[in-house]
């Protein structure tokens, strides 16, 4: 049977959960006020995250970014095209949708390969 790893389990969820070579989390946004500043805070709190998980940005494979309003898209695009290593995009998926709080503007599901 595979070992899998739970870093930070609460009661409803997991920071990240590590199974066979692959990390999964997500990540909300912690602060900012804006679209920009949002993606910001989520890239940040995924890079700690993977990096507790032994992995990185370069080696994400999969992102299914969640927008509250899809008119937000443009501006998370730039910020992500800046955040990403260079020929290092994962597979991604960008759809709009209500959030748990009224304060987020994005939500993002990260899958990555474990270094």
């Amino acid at each position: 049977m595979s070992e899998i790893r739970r870093i930070h389990p609460a009661a409803q969820w997991s920071d990240a959960v590590v199974h066979k070579g692959t990390v999964y989390c997500v990540e909300v946004p912690d602060s900012g006020t804006d679209i920009t500043s949002q993606s910001l805070a989520v890239f940040a709190q995924a890079e700690r995250t993977l990096a507790l998980a032994g992995s990185d940005k370069s080696r994400l494979l999969l992102a299914t970014i969640y927008l509250k309003h899809m008119a937000d898209r443009p501006a998370f695009n730039a910020a992500w095209q800046a955040w990403l290593p260079t020929g290092c995009a994962p597979a991604r998926v960008c759809v709009s949708a209500e959030m748990a709080s009224p304060d987020y503007l994005l939500e993002i599901a990260f899958t990555a390969a474990v270094a």
